[in-house]
């Protein structure tokens, strides 16, 4: 186990200077499970690599520790890497292929037996060591990936998109399975992933990162419940986010004036800077959204444009004074159908202001 820190790290790979990443400050604690997660081309991956040694970065300093480890190279910074393709050596057994970083370290015989064993019986897959990989499911080749990555018993576990190659119920098994397991092991994880909702559920933090830079570092719920910016509120899970006049502000509220001429108060970060007339962008998750049939006080007219019926829940879309609104509805007013008029409430506790 360790702390990893970037300090002000960049990568540039074009001529032109355009840097793939650019500026990253960010401390992983010892034994957390931290995730990058971002669009595609945002940067994630090659920070993984720089961490990792694969790259070098352009500018700043990579830390393990007390220890700069910015020109290390891969092998000596005694990482475990879990690829998105698993990279398993199809002409090895299961145990040959869990005991390839043993072997490079010269870890042999006796001892080499029992840490393989060990790391099988962590991933589950004891007995099955002396089976060829094109014996195993993806889930099995997974899991040989990490226990090959573990039984090295690296300072930091790190995971480039693992997941990505199974079905939607396998992966979501496994995720239970490799967070499972690096608490088991206690050590310090860092995971890619495009997927939001599996970085929600398996992080203790997340860093959101779009066009090389971090937008965001928080818990799920932090991030989800008071994104920092447009970006992070509609790109982590869906949020509607409304453009609306400033009517006044306090240090850590923004009162913004509705369609239908009714003020809202929205929580806001200390620092938003905002007053009126400014417009306020606030931010509103779909499920917290109630419509009502008929109208009610304090509720905002709307039109209902379609619905969708997904079985937990009915996905509706309004048109709120030329806005198109995304409602997560459990319970449905009757007479709920396209092109009724319905009042849109939007409860004070779940509006909050995110940065443009």
């Amino acid at each position: 186990m360790v702390e990893v820190r970037l300090d002000a790290v960049s990568k540039v790979f074009s001529r032109s200077g355009e840097p793939a990443v650019d500026t990253v400050d960010l401390t992983i604690r010892d034994g957390e499970f931290f995730t990058l997660v971002g669009p595609s081309g945002c940067g994630k991956t090659t920070t993984l690599r720089m961490v990792a040694g694969f790259y070098f970065p352009s500018a700043g300093r990579i830390f393990f520790g007390a220890d700069d480890v910015t020109r290390t190279a891969p092998n000596k910074r005694d990482t475990g890497m879990v690829f998105q393709n698993y990279a398993l050596f199809p002409h090895l057994s299961v145990a040959q292929n869990v005991g390839y970083g043993l072997k490079t370290r010269k870890v042999r015989g006796a001892e080499a037996r029992r840490r393989v064993d060990e790391a099988l019986e962590q991933v589950h897959l004891a007995g099955y060591g002396g089976r060829r990989i094109d014996q195993l499911s993806g889930g099995q080749q997974q899991r040989v990936a990490l226990a090959r990555a573990l039984v090295i018993r690296p300072r930091t576990l790190l995971l480039d998109e693992p997941l990505s190659n199974l079905d939607a119920k396998l992966r979501e098994e496994t995720r239970l399975e490799i967070r499972r397991i690096q608490r088991e092991a206690n050590t310090t994880s860092i995971y890619v992933t495009h997927d939001q909702a599996e970085a929600m559920a398996m992080s203790d933090r997340i860093a959101v990162m779009n066009g090389g830079t971090v937008q965001q570092v928080g818990s799920p719920e932090e991030i989800y419940r008071r994104p920092a910016n447009r970006f992070v509120a509609t790109f982590i899970g869906r949020s509607n986010v409304l453009e609306l006049p400033a009517a006044g502000a306090g240090p850590e509220h923004v009162d913004v004036t509705g369609p239908d001429g009714v003020t809202l108060r929205a929580a806001a970060p200390s620092n938003h800077g905002l007053s009126a007339p400014a417009t306020a962008l606030v931010s509103v998750r779909p499920e917290n959204i109630r419509l009502t049939v008929p109208e009610v006080a304090g509720s905002l007219r709307a039109t209902v444009v379609e619905t969708e019926f997904t079985g937990m829940s009915t996905n509706v879309v309004v048109d709120l004074a030329g806005t198109e609104l995304h409602v997560a509805a459990v319970q449905v007013p009757a007479g709920l159908a396209a092109g009724a008029t319905v009042g849109v409430v939007l409860p004070a506790e779940h509006l909050w202001v995110v940065r443009p």
